[in-house]
């Protein structure tokens, strides 16, 4: 009697038959150890492609949001997740992992297993870090990129009732005396966007950051600060109801939210313009299969009426572009931010 198992037994004939049995050129008696091997064989994980064909069904995708609760690159994570999931038939649970200006949650990422099941809120402060912690122990311009989501234009904001109306006029005070201007925070892209503004315009002003964007508007709002240079979803509400007056945006374009406020070219800075973004990427060596399954249904969930709403009602732009796309905005921008930490001299807290 053989002393093969039946699960044996089967891999065997498994395994003949994928080769179209005694038809394929085989030998009529091939020794028994030889087609265990080759059962053994067929039972190997399945390449990385056919892996990725399998995503997501596993297991819910955790979303890790390197920034606290509130602010626009968590509301917006936290709109891509919603509809994610009903896209993509798999829960996508957003997880908060704020502190060292974005670097512990990226740093967890950067450490996970590339299976599509861990995602990061990624932002323009991906190519600003790069140049100001040099000495990381990852590299942030290394993920695996998805898909860029939203543009996050700037904006320069004054109250309503300030003098300085405009951008020249804000200009011509500022070489009299220099203003305190607020941000969202040392090394944030409004910080660089400033650094660069002031170097264009020839002028100076007071950098005042904070611990986030809603204290620097607070204390705007207080008559603290002359100005406030924030993401423009920050501040929408408050251009709209006539609290704040926009002086420019930072995009080659006017927005469709604050149509009545100028861009910097119209302000008189024609190449100076600069664009956040809030979009999706993975940890490195992610399948770029999964990455292009994940760009579009991103894309798809950019297109429902209630998302591009959302979105367009706190001055957001959507972008539908592939995955490299992305990957060449991050690493044009850690070029271009690195040449202006550098000349500013701008060190991290």
């Amino acid at each position: 009697m053989s002393s093969t198992s039946p699960s044996s037994r089967r891999r065997i004939r498994a395994a003949r038959s994928a080769c179209g049995g005694s038809g394929c050129g085989w030998p009529e008696m091939i020794p028994r150890r030889s087609l265990l091997a080759l059962a053994g064989a067929a039972a190997l994980p399945l390449p990385a492609m056919a892996q990725g064909e399998a995503w997501p069904r596993e297991r819910s995708l955790r979303y890790i949001v390197p920034v606290a609760p509130g602010g626009s690159q968590d509301i917006v994570a936290r709109l891509f997740a919603r509809h994610l999931t009903d896209v993509l038939g798999q829960n996508v649970l957003v997880e908060n992992m704020p502190g060292a200006g974005s670097n512990i949650g990226y740093e967890f990422v950067a450490r996970q297993k590339p299976d599509g099941y861990t995602l990061l809120a990624g932002s323009d402060s991906l190519s600003i870090n790069k140049a100001l912690f040099p000495r990381l122990g990852f590299d942030v311009t290394g993920f695996a990129p998805v898909a860029q989501g939203v543009r996050v234009p700037q904006i320069l904001v004054v109250r309503a009732d300030s003098p300085l109306r405009d951008f020249p006029r804000f200009v011509e005070a500022a070489r009299r005396e220099p203003p305190a201007v607020g941000t969202p925070g040392n090394g944030s892209l409004a910080h660089l966007l400033g650094e660069q503004i002031q170097a264009a315009a020839e002028i100076r002003w007071t950098h005042v950051p904070y611990k986030g964007g809603a204290l620097a508007v607070n204390d705007l709002l207080g008559g603290s600060l002359q100005a406030v240079l924030i993401n423009i979803g920050a501040v929408t509400d408050h251009v709209k109801v006539g609290r704040l007056r926009g002086l420019f945006v930072s995009s080659g374009q006017r927005t469709a939210a604050l149509p009545e406020v100028p861009t910097l070219a119209e302000a008189g800075l024609p190449g100076a313009e600069a664009v956040g973004w809030h979009g999706v990427v993975a940890p490195p060596g992610t399948d770029p299969a999964i990455c292009a399954r994940l760009n579009a249904a991103l894309a798809q969930v950019l297109r429902r009426p209630e998302v591009a709403e959302r979105i367009a009602a706190l001055g957001l732009e959507p972008v539908e572009a592939p995955p490299e796309a992305l990957g060449r905005v991050v690493l044009a921008d850690a070029a271009r931010w690195s040449e202006v930490v550098r000349r500013a001299r701008i060190q991290p807290d």
